[in-house]
């Protein structure tokens, strides 16, 4: 069997497949959608007529990113953006695409968060937009308060993130579809696996959707709601919403 990837090594895992990341997540039927989806629901609530900073965590190869990009200027609303990722060789990639001046790129991880955006001048940002990072950090509760600490009063925190626990059907399709799809396909793109083993196990480890919100409730945040994405991965991928109070 082929060694995953422990929480630790994640950056590490990323910068191993950085190079063919985009080939990967181009093949997953929906990605780029729920992403849009969700960045979507965070400009929705930005306000008009001024410059917002948001805080992309955990922007890998910019997927994210764009999809933010996107829907700003879909909406017409003006924005900072700043994409923050542990791996290097993810950011490097990141780097190599086409963005708008006010889109910018820093490394660091989420567990030093409040030092990253200090060093960049980015402080009270907006909005946080955080995408596959949450199942990732070993102190959800730590990263949760330090997001409710960071952004602006009345600032929203938005996660896209897998869950399946308490859900037998979705942990079948999800560990189906890792074993069938994922892991061989990870292998035919970059003929390494452990990142994508480890997808697997973190997502078969991540809370409930229910244990989520209640994290995000107990570290301060309001007005908390959720709800999962069509498609095959309804009931894997959900999006959380949460605002500081005002």
């Amino acid at each position: 069997m082929a060694v995953s990837a422990a929480r630790g090594e994640v950056p590490e895992a990323f910068d191993e497949v950085a190079d063919r990341y985009d080939l990967m997540v181009a093949l997953n039927p929906g990605y780029h959608a729920h992403l849009r989806h969700s960045a979507r629901d965070l400009v929705a609530g930005l306000p008009h007529g001024q410059t917002c900073r948001i805080l992309d965590l955990g922007c890998g190869s910019g997927a994210s990113t764009r999809a933010l990009v996107d829907e700003l200027d879909r909406a017409g609303v003006c924005a900072e953006v700043l994409g923050v990722d542990g791996s290097v060789g993810m950011l490097a990639q990141a780097g190599r695409k086409p963005w708008p001046g006010w889109v910018r790129f820093e490394q660091g991880r989420a567990e030093a968060l409040e030092q990253v955006c200090y060093d960049t001048g980015f402080e009270a940002p907006d909005a946080v937009f955080a995408a596959y990072l949450l199942r990732n950090v070993s102190d959800r509760d730590g990263l949760l308060r330090s997001l409710h600490g960071l952004i602006a009063p009345g600032g929203r925190v938005v996660i896209q993130e897998y869950s399946v626990a308490g859900r037998p059907v979705s942990q079948a399709v999800w560990t189906a579809v890792c074993h069938g799809v994922v892991v061989p396909l990870g292998w035919l793109t970059s003929r390494q696996t452990r990142l994508y083993q480890y997808l697997w196990r973190s997502v078969m480890d991540m809370d409930s959707v229910e244990a989520v919100m209640q994290r995000m409730v107990d570290a301060g945040l309001e007005d908390v709601w959720t709800r999962s994405v069509r498609g095959w991965q309804r009931g894997i991928v959900h999006t959380f919403h949460g605002r500081r109070p005002a």
